[in-house]
């Protein structure tokens, strides 16, 4: 009996285990990929486009199946578990690496001392209820003194003396404490590793207590001076040369006539008179202010009715005459 023709149909449903490639494929059993760089047949993609898909994924996975099933394994209540190798494929991360956090003042002196600590337990054995007890918050085990119905008096006590109530202030002056070493651990960390030098911080506070001195109403001037003090430096005036250049004497003297004929409005917008021209920007004298300045604040009206210049004293000498 003539079996080839069954062997052979047989055969041709199931494909073999070997896979041939021209590129051999980058398998990462530790990510469970495969990354096929062969190129694309087009032909078979353009007209049977899913039957060369699931080819091409067939092929990548019976990859990564004969690369799991030649790793060590590792035995288990399950079954046996492969022991997967350390990735080799480079990832882009999304974010970027933390940076790492700042050491604490402690923490540096521990190093220096060689002081190993040890993170203590959230709770503790109570040997009265016999149960375990949080360290701290609700029912914490540092509140035990505030509770306690019977307390110890010191024998040197003011007669108002609360033992409850002094253990109350001492367990918060403690979480103030905690609290301000933090926040100095903060502040330490957010200026960087380098501490500022000692030169620097008794720079800043010499400055402080200048401004400080500065600000009652005498400016400072009968204040009492601290023990070991340095008397504050005074701003010493800066004199132009004697003898410059003609340019610059020349750029001074025209910056002089530009102030006095903007009157000092630097700041401020340049008035503008009727016709639309600023006044003191191609004129030396101020023309409004002159004005001002000879009626007395009244205006130019007032001055021509002064003077007898207007137009009404013109028709009063017409009528006299």
């Amino acid at each position: 009996m003539d079996v080839s023709d069954i062997l052979t149909s047989q055969a041709s449903k199931h494909k073999s285990i070997l896979v041939e490639k021209d590129i051999p494929p980058d398998i990462d059993p530790s990510f469970l990929t495969v990354t096929d760089t062969n190129a694309i047949d087009n032909e078979s993609y353009v007209h049977e486009r899913e039957t060369y898909l699931q080819a091409n994924a067939r092929d990548g996975i019976q990859l990564l199946i004969a690369a799991l099933f030649s790793l060590p394994t590792l035995s288990s209540p399950e079954g046996p578990l492969a022991q997967l190798p350390a990735p080799t494929t480079q990832l882009p991360r999304a974010k970027p690496l933390p940076k790492p956090k700042p050491v604490t003042k402690w923490e540096k002196f521990a190093r220096a001392k060689g002081i190993h600590s040890q993170r203590r337990d959230r709770k503790v054995w109570d040997e009265e209820s016999q149960t375990w007890v949080a360290r701290w918050g609700w029912r914490g085990k540092n509140k035990t003194e505030e509770s306690q119905w019977l307390h110890e008096v010191p024998a040197n006590a003011d007669t108002d003396y609360d033992p409850s109530k002094e253990a109350r202030a001492a367990r918060r002056a403690q979480i103030a404490k905690n609290e301000r070493q933090r926040t100095q651990n903060l502040a330490r960390s957010q200026q960087g590793q380098a501490v500022r030098a000692p030169i620097d911080r008794e720079q800043e506070l010499e400055r402080t207590l200048a401004t400080t001195r500065a600000s009652t109403a005498s400016m400072g001037k009968f204040d009492r001076m601290l023990e070991g003090e340095k008397k504050p430096r005074g701003v010493k005036r800066k004199f132009e040369p004697i003898e410059r250049s003609v340019e610059a004497e020349k750029s001074a003297s025209l910056a002089l006539l530009k102030k006095l004929g903007n009157g000092h409005r630097s700041s401020k917008k340049a008035e503008q008179d009727p016709s639309g021209e600023s006044i003191g920007d191609g004129n030396i004298l101020n023309v409004r202010k002159a004005v001002r300045f000879a009626s007395h604040g009244q205006g130019a009206v007032a001055l021509a009715h002064k003077s007898g210049t207007g137009r009404n004293s013109r028709q009063k000498r017409k009528g006299k005459q």
